[in-house]
């Protein structure tokens, strides 16, 4: 055992909305990472993002594999929900300036827009077309391009 596992298996009390519980250490800085980045903390909306893939390839492999061969079956998404928690983690946004069919379209934050197009190694092929990006993001005006924009 670590020194970090014995660290993480310490339990903490802590008081939420008046309620006095126990929690790990591992668990707390979990629940401060979920805070922050529900308050617009970058890096920790990145690092909660990582804990959800994590999670989902962690329940991945606990699944139940069928020994039959029968047909798969197929992933269904619930767009409504993908779309709330990207809008938790201020990931998109509604745009209320727009009105008739894209009013409830969430529009990329720009901070997000911009993160993905400043990703090193992104091939110049696959550079957004310019209406694309007046379409999704809030304010692509406020983009830096490398390159220029097609």
């Amino acid at each position: 055992m670590s020194a970090f596992d014995i660290i993480f298996d310490k339990m903490l009390k802590v008081t939420q909305g008046g309620v006095e519980r126990e929690l790990t250490i591992d668990e707390a800085l979990q629940l401060q990472t979920y805070q922050a980045a529900l308050k617009g903390n970058r890096p920790a909306v990145r690092a909660v993002l990582k804990m959800i893939e994590k999670r989902e390839v962690a329940l991945q492999k606990k699944a139940p594999r069928s020994a039959s061969k029968s047909k798969p079956l197929g992933v269904m998404y619930d767009a409504d929900n993908a779309n709330e928690a990207m809008t938790l983690l201020g990931l998109v946004s509604i745009d209320s300036s727009q009105s008739g069919y894209h009013e409830t379209r969430p529009k990329i934050a720009t901070w997000a827009a911009q993160a993905a197009l400043s990703r090193p190694g992104r091939p110049k092929a696959n550079q957004p077309r310019q209406v694309d990006i007046d379409a999704m993001v809030h304010e692509p005006h406020k983009l830096r391009w490398s390159g220029g924009r097609e």
